[in-house]
């Protein structure tokens, strides 16, 4: 993530004074009266039919019967899905149809399982399920101006989870969710990232759309080599929902697929 600084414009020079437009040489034309007659007869014209159209126009307006306005809910999405009968409240919605009830909660508890027969992950920086604030911007390439950044969007608490598989991979998804007010942090955070793949030293990419989300994005990175060490495969995902923004990293030396990435980025959404 990067945070650009304004750069003020220090050049006060003045742009040169205009030069005075020389007097015209040739004597000004006085106008056709009849031209300018007929134009006045014309606009005057347009202007009573005009008025007369609209005159017209509402009086078939007022003959006709009112028209009645749409629901401005959307079928399907209405809760409840049919009106209640007069003077009965609805019922409130259950832990599991109440997204916001479930972030609330233990944020752990969203995150994806771990696939079978995966290993601990000797690097992992989060105790127990939770990443503190200060870990989390030190990832960055610059952690004091990202935990400031943060701290401006409302970051409220994150929650990891990761580990290890094959011989050299190394998968983490990260739940970072932020507090409600004037600022929609994880939409911004997320919205940052995406912004920033495009020009990121290895990933130079704008990345494929995410299925089942209106604003989520996964990407696969070039391979990076580099003489005598490993080749080295990533790729990421991110997209929010509600107050939560999701990061998904995956690392190896082998190639890795459109398909896994994806897949788990659905995953995750799925539990969201």
């Amino acid at each position: 993530m990067s945070i650009e600084e304004s750069i003020p414009n220090t050049d006060t020079t003045s742009p040169p004074e205009p030069e005075t437009a020389p007097e015209p040489t040739s004597p000004v034309q006085r106008p056709r009266r009849r031209v300018l007659r007929t134009v006045g007869l014309i606009a005057v014209a347009a202007v009573i039919g005009l008025v007369g159209g609209t005159a017209v126009g509402y009086g078939i307006q007022a003959d006709r019967e009112p028209t009645a306005l749409p629901p401005l809910n959307q079928p399907g999405l209405a809760y409840p899905a049919k009106p209640l009968p007069k003077g009965q409240e609805p019922t409130p919605l259950s832990a599991k149809e109440d997204r916001q009830a479930k972030a609330q909660g233990d944020l752990r508890k969203l995150l994806v399982a771990k696939p079978a027969g995966a290993k601990k992950d000797e690097f992992a920086d989060n105790v127990d399920g939770w990443m503190s604030v200060p870990v989390y911007a030190s990832d960055f390439k610059r952690p004091s101006s990202a935990l400031a950044y943060q701290l401006d969007l409302g970051i409220r608490r994150v929650a990891a989870t990761s580990w290890a598989s094959g011989e050299h991979r190394r998968t983490e998804v990260r739940l970072v969710q932020y507090r409600a007010g004037d600022t929609l942090g994880a939409q911004e955070h997320t919205e940052d990232q995406q912004a920033y793949m495009p020009e990121e030293k290895y990933a130079r990419s704008e990345g494929t759309a995410l299925k089942g989300s209106s604003n989520g994005r996964y990407y696969v990175f070039p391979v990076r080599r580099k003489a005598g060490y490993l080749d080295i495969y990533e790729a990421r995902a991110y997209f929010h929902r509600g107050d939560i923004a999701v990061e998904i990293f995956m690392f190896d030396t082998k190639k890795i697929s459109e398909k896994e990435i994806r897949s788990l980025a659905e995953r995750q959404l799925g539990r969201l």
